[in-house]
C-alpha cells in the first residue's frame, strides 16, 4: 500500500496491502488454517474456495457488463456500501496522522523498507483508471499488473510485492506490531471483527491451488472467463477492508468489475513455467 509517500501513494492514498492489506492476492498466512472451508455459493461463476462465504458475495465485484467499467475505481459511495456489509466504518480506519505515519515508515518501531513494500502494493492493487502502473498500464479489472521489468502477471504472482509481504502483515509481523505500538488497536480490532477472518480461508486455498499462473475460471450461462487471482471475491474483498482500514479512499480506488483475460494471453500465462510473459508482446490484447 514508503519513506516519503510517492505521487501515486499521495493521490491514491495508501495502501493496498497495507494492513495486512495487500493480503490478499496477497495473501494470507497458511500456518493457520487446516483444511479447505467449504460454503454456499451464489450462481457467481467462481467455484469455491474462490467465490468465498455466501453472505459476502453480493459486495464483490462483479463481470464487467460494459466497455466503459472496465478499471473503473469502485468510488467513495460505493465503498462505503460494501464497508458498511463487510462490518466497517470510517471511524475504523487509521487516524490521517496515523496514516501517514505508517505510510512512510515513521511512528514507534516504523521501518522505510516496510513502507516501500506497501507502497508498490498500493500501485498494484489500485491499478485503474487515473492510476496507471509501468509503462502506463491499467489492468486492474483483469487482475494483471506490469513488473518494473515488463512482466505481466497477476498480483498473487510470487514474485510480487504483494505476495513478498505476507512477512510483514503475519501474526507477529510488523504490521500488528506497528498498529499495537501507534494507538491502532481499535483498527486492529475492527479488521478481526470484519469480513476478513471470515474470507481470509478462502483466498488462502485459492492461492495454495492455482500453481505459478495464479489466474481462476469463472464459469457462468456456458460461458467460461479467465481472471487473475486478485480479483476473485474472497481475495478482493480481503485486500478491500486491509485498505480500507488504513484509509478508506484507497479501498475506493480498487476496480470495481472484473474483466476476461484475452484467451491468448491467459493460455501464455498458464503456460510460462514462472506465470509471467513479456508485456511488450502482449500489450496490443489490451488496447
Amino acid at each position: 500500500m514508503p519513506v516519503r509517500p510517492s505521487r501515486r501513494l499521495r493521490s491514491v492514498i495508501i495502501v493496498p496491502l497495507i494492513m495486512t492489506m495487500c493480503a490478499i492476492p496477497l495473501v494470507i498466512s497458511p500456518s493457520a488454517h487446516g483444511a479447505p472451508p467449504r460454503a454456499q455459493t451464489q450462481d457467481t461463476g467462481f467455484a469455491q474456495p474462490f467465490a468465498g462465504p455466501e453472505r459476502y458475495l453480493p459486495y464483490a465485484p462483479a463481470k464487467l457488463t460494459s466497455p466503459g467499467q472496465l478499471n473503473r475505481p469502485v468510488g467513495r459511495q460505493a465503498a462505503e456500501r460494501i464497508a458498511r456489509g463487510l462490518g466497517l466504518t470510517p471511524a475504523d480506519a487509521l487516524s490521517e496522522k496515523q496514516y501517514r505515519d505508517f505510510v512512510t515508515g515513521s511512528g514507534v518501531g516504523g521501518s522505510k523498507q516496510s513502507a516501500k513494500i506497501i507502497d508498490a502494493c498500493l500501485g498494484i492493487l489500485t491499478n485503474t483508471n487515473g492510476r496507471p502502473g509501468f509503462g502506463g498500464s491499467i489492468l486492474g479489472s483483469y487482475g494483471l499488473y506490469v513488473t518494473k521489468s515488463g512482466m505481466l502477471q497477476s498480483p498473487a504472482n510470487a514474485s510480487a510485492p504483494t505476495r513478498q509481504v505476507n512477512t510483514l502483515i503475519a501474526p507477529g509481523g510488523y504490521v500488528g506490531n506497528w498498529m499495537r505500538a501507534n494507538g491502532a488497536r481499535r483498527s486492529l480490532e475492527a479488521l478481526y471483527r470484519s469480513a476478513y477472518t471470515a474470507e481470509l480461508p478462502f483466498g488462502f486455498f485459492s492461492q495454495q491451488i492455482s500453481g505459478e499462473a495464479q489466474l481462476v475460471t469463472n464459469t457462468k450461462n456456458g460461458r467460461t472467463a479467465t481472471v487473475g487471482m486478485s480479483m476473485a471475491p474472497p481475495l478482493w474483498l480481503v485486500n478491500f477492508v486491509l485498505l480500507y482500514i488504513v484509509k478508506p479512499d484507497i479501498a475506493a480506488a480498487m476496480p470495481a468489475y472484473w474483466a476476461p483475460i484475452p484467451p491468448a494471453v491467459a493460455r501464455a500465462i498458464k503456460a510460462s513455467a514462472t506465470g509471467q510473459v513479456p508485456y511488450a508482446q502482449y500489450a496490443s490484447y489490451f488496447t
